[in-house]
């Protein structure tokens, strides 16, 4: 009985890890992040209920309190209010101290009523899963033991620290410090990988706080997310229902005005464009106008879409464009669309305030921004579920 009933050796037991703790990612990227915490898809009720019963059997976690830190995250994202931002706390105290960080941000009763509203709150939620919540990863530990003996505890070690290591170190961490960013968001989320396999899709994260409404993660066709694939085989078994996903694109080559449905897209697409708007109009309009290793560190760091684009950076920016009406036209472009982006209130009035924008980058004498005008008012959306 040494080896368990199963018989297993660490081979079988490797294997065996690896399989609940993918289901256990796939459980909190689907139900707990883009279902409970997004509203981006909706869930069978019994593909919901397997989801909450296999975290509170590999994770102990209370979906209220996991949904709740986590808005709070999105809503104070990079300041002191964050539950766990690295810019603020710090890489290292993620990595050691990420579980701490949640347990401490979901003890607060305000966090919990103010960002955990909508969750489940049935008779299994009130009386079980929320009120024992280690009992189920005692009564794991304990089939663990049954089935593989001694090593079982191993196993079980494990499944525990897969979460608070990948989720609190990997994702919390390393996801708001080192990696690629798709999207000039006003956070320091970057992609730690273009695959998004080992966490779920997850590791797609500055896309994810770009359109973090979408139940899609991956935004580039060599992107790749296989908690969105999981999503996909359950709304075709009918067990899901997808609500948004970030907006796809379709350019249509280059157009003489802006219509409604050029305008739906710059809005519902405002951070692919203003993304696109640095790395295709800011960054080739400063190589050109000006020398030196100091401009060229600066159009290095644009091509990355830094998080401070509109702080330290920003004076660099303007101390370049004194020195270029074609960078100054160029850079403030940029400004009146991110102006307008904002402030625009329907469809309409952005619609009447690009085609002025567009008319403006015209007569500017920067081919670049005059390329960008154009193509704008050949936009389109694809796809009806699009975040708008």
């Amino acid at each position: 009985m040494l080896d368990g009933v199963t018989g297993l050796g660490w081979g079988g037991i490797v294997l065996y890890v690896l399989a609940t703790t993918h289901v256990t990612i796939a459980a909190v990227t689907i139900f707990l992040h883009r279902a409970q915490a997004h509203r981006a898809l909706d869930l069978h009720p019994a593909v919901s209920h397997f989801f909450r019963f296999w975290l509170w059997l590999t994770t102990g976690m209370v979906t209220k309190e996991w949904v709740a830190v986590h808005r709070k995250h999105h809503t104070h994202c990079e300041t002191e209010d964050d539950p766990h931002s690295p810019q603020v706390l710090g890489l290292p105290a993620l990595l050691t101290r990420g579980t701490e960080l949640y347990r401490a941000a979901a003890a607060d009763v305000q966090t919990l009523e103010r960002f955990g509203r909508g969750t489940p709150d049935d008779w299994l939620e009130r009386h079980l899963y929320s009120r024992h919540p280690t009992l189920g990863i005692t009564l794991l530990a304990l089939a663990d033991l049954v089935l593989f003996g001694p090593l079982g505890l191993t196993a079980w070690a494990v499944q525990m620290l897969w979460i608070p290591v990948l989720a609190a170190g990997v994702i919390n961490g390393i996801g708001h410090y080192v990696g690629y960013r798709n999207f000039a968001t006003e956070d320091a989320s970057r992609n730690i990988l273009p695959w998004g396999v080992l966490i779920g899709g997850e590791e797609l994260h500055n896309n994810h706080h770009a359109y973090p409404g979408s139940a899609r993660l991956s935004a580039r066709p060599w992107e790749f997310d296989i908690g969105w694939l999981y999503i996909r085989i359950l709304e075709m078994l009918g067990l899901a229902r997808v609500k948004r996903t970030l907006p796809q694109l379709a350019w249509r080559g280059e157009g003489e005005a802006l219509d409604l449905e050029a305008a739906r897209a710059c809005a519902a697409a405002r951070l692919e464009l203003a993304s696109r708007y640095v790395r295709h109009v800011l960054v080739p309009v400063l190589r050109e106008e000006l020398r030196g290793p100091a401009w060229r560190r600066l159009a290095r760091r644009l091509r990355g879409l830094p998080a401070d684009l509109d702080g330290a950076l920003r004076r660099e920016l303007e101390t370049a464009a004194a020195a270029s009406p074609r960078l100054r036209a160029a850079w403030e472009g940029y400004l009146e669309l991110k102006a307008q982006w904002a402030s625009a209130g329907s469809y309409e009035r952005l619609r009447d305030a690009l085609e002025a924008w567009r008319r403006r980058a015209e007569a500017s004498g920067v081919e670049a921004m005059r390329r960008f005008a154009r193509e704008l008012a050949g936009l389109r959306l694809r796809g009806a579920k699009a975040l708008a």
